[in-house]
């Protein structure tokens, strides 16, 4: 087993010790560095926070909306419904009095003939 003469073990001594003399203020830049980031994140997150509390309200103002115009369409349905209900009752009863008086002149025409026989 070689020994390292005494003049490498310190200056290999002196080498750490210069590191870990560095070391506080690096640990020091290192906290630096993540309180920023830290004030960068929680504003950013606000950020998102407020960009989506104002779509939320944009998207339930529109939802809102076409809410109210779908309530005023299905009115407007329910009035032609009703509307052409109506005329096809009237319709009907057109039809149905057209058929009576088809079948009455159909009867007298019948009656007629087998008076003529």
């Amino acid at each position: 087993m070689s020994r390292e003469s005494l003049e490498a073990r310190m200056d290999r001594l002196e080498r750490r010790v210069d590191l870990l003399e560095q070391l506080p203020q690096r640990m020091t830049a290192v906290e630096s560095q993540i309180v920023q980031l830290r004030d960068e994140m929680r504003s950013e997150f606000s950020a998102v926070r407020e960009e989506m509390r104002t779509e939320f309200v944009a998207v339930r103002t529109e939802v809102s909306a076409v809410r109210t115009d779908l309530a005023a369409v299905r009115g407007e349905i329910r009035d032609v419904d009703a509307g052409l209900t109506k005329e096809m009752h009237a319709l009907y009863r057109a039809n149905e009095r057209h058929m009576r008086m088809l079948h009455e002149d159909l009867v007298q025409r019948i009656a007629t003939i087998k008076e003529g026989r």
